[in-house]
């Protein structure tokens, strides 16, 4: 088995990407003109723009090509984000590494790969931006600079998600920060359209008509973001902030979209239960699709076809706060004291799945790390060879 390809500063690298705190199940509206601009400029028929987490590559956005996501291990991209420029594969058929992944040998045979690393502001690459073909290609050094600089946005826009969000909760918070505020984003967000003038400019200079087209999208959706930290700095908007909050109905729906497709494709019995009488209460998203979506991933790891994972959400009210109580049990092979304590320690290291899965061994350890910042506990109980409870318990304002 080949040994799968991990970031000197894979850790380091999670933790960025957890910054973003994303819901990967709706950011396509956000990044469709430029999976389409990109496959236009390398003159594929398929691109897509993936994130990559400790277990799963997530497909953000995607042009020719209807996916949502694919174990990491199944991944090519798992390769891009080891790299500092750049990774092209010409045949993938061709490629011991590759030669027998699904879509490879079936539809749709994908044969050529080219990826671009999405790198954060700290360095780490997130992702990539990668560009397929049914047919073996190459791709001139001129149309993979306008591929970086498409990458480049990508990530500017995924910081000016962030940094709407961040102000959404800011406004709920203190509204006397508007002014402040509105001034924290229009830098970040000119800078996305001034970043598209300039693939604007290059693209002419190159000939390439058909990119140019495209490129008003990009201008658009700009200044559609600076319209709408204009609309959110209205003193009705900031009133109806705390309707973007979760509540146990919208996680429970946020978490089966995601997970479902996975215990699908492992035969595992997937099932979420919320307390009823508590579906409405509002609280705080953060980190939250991080800290849950990693421990269903690694129940998934280490839970045999035909088990099952169920996922019990609810929250605990008292006069001062609330508690956000969750917990994820499975009947898969179970943790050994000395396991559980490695976890809780942050000392843990990766093993394979029951199905013969790549272990990262980073997953448990961020968890721990993002229930640590947001103040909260985790129990594990377990033996070997009888499953595993995961307990989280995290204070709301």
């Amino acid at each position: 088995m080949i040994k799968p390809p991990i970031p000197e500063n894979e850790m380091n690298r999670l933790l960025s990407l957890s910054e973003f705190d994303l819901d990967y199940s709706n950011l396509d509206d956000n990044f469709k003109d430029l999976t389409k601009l990109a496959a236009k400029v390398a003159g594929t028929n398929i691109s897509l723009v993936n994130l990559i987490d400790s277990f799963t590559q997530w497909t953000i956005s995607s042009h020719g090509l209807e996916i949502d996501q694919m174990t990491r291990e199944e991944s090519v991209c798992q390769y891009t984000i080891v790299e500092e420029s750049e990774f092209e594969v010409k045949d993938l058929s061709a490629d011991e590494r590759f030669k027998d992944r699904f879509y490879v040998k079936g539809e749709p045979n994908i044969r050529y790969y080219f990826g671009v690393p999405l790198r954060a502001n700290d360095g780490s690459n997130i992702g990539a931006l990668c560009v397929l073909d049914s047919d073996v290609k190459s791709i001139n050094p001129e149309k993979i600079e306008l591929l970086k600089i498409i990458s480049d946005e990508i990530v500017n826009r995924l910081t000016a998600l962030k940094i709407i969000e961040g102000l959404k909760y800011r406004l709920s918070e203190a509204n006397q920060n508007q002014k402040k505020v509105a001034h924290d984003i229009r830098g970040p967000i000119g800078g996305i359209i001034g970043l598209a003038q300039i693939i604007s400019e290059q693209g002419d200079e190159n000939k390439l008509d058909e990119v140019l087209e495209f490129i008003n999208l990009i201008q658009k959706s700009g200044n559609s973001l600076l319209e709408l930290a204009d609309e959110i700095l209205s003193t009705d908007q900031a009133q109806k902030i705390n309707s973007d909050q979760f509540n146990l109905a919208v996680l429970k729906d946020k978490l089966e979209k995601l997970y479902t497709p996975q215990a699908v494709n492992k035969n595992i019995k997937f099932s979420i239960q919320t307390n009823s009488k508590a579906d409405k209460i509002p609280f705080s998203k953060n980190k939250l699709l991080q800290i849950i979506g990693n421990l269903v991933s690694n129940a998934m790891k280490f839970t045999p076809q035909d088990g099952s994972i169920f996922v019990e959400l609810d929250i605990i009210k008292n006069e001062l706060n609330h508690t956000l109580k969750i917990i994820v049990k499975d009947s898969g092979v179970g943790l050994s004291e000395e396991g559980i304590n490695a976890i809780l320690n942050g000392t843990a290291v990766s093993t394979n799945g029951t199905s013969g899965e790549n272990g990262y061994g980073f997953g448990l350890a961020l968890v721990k790390h993002l229930i640590d910042g947001l103040k909260g506990s985790l129990n594990i109980y377990s033996k070997a060879g009888e499953g595993a409870t995961f307990e989280i318990s995290l204070p709301q304002r």
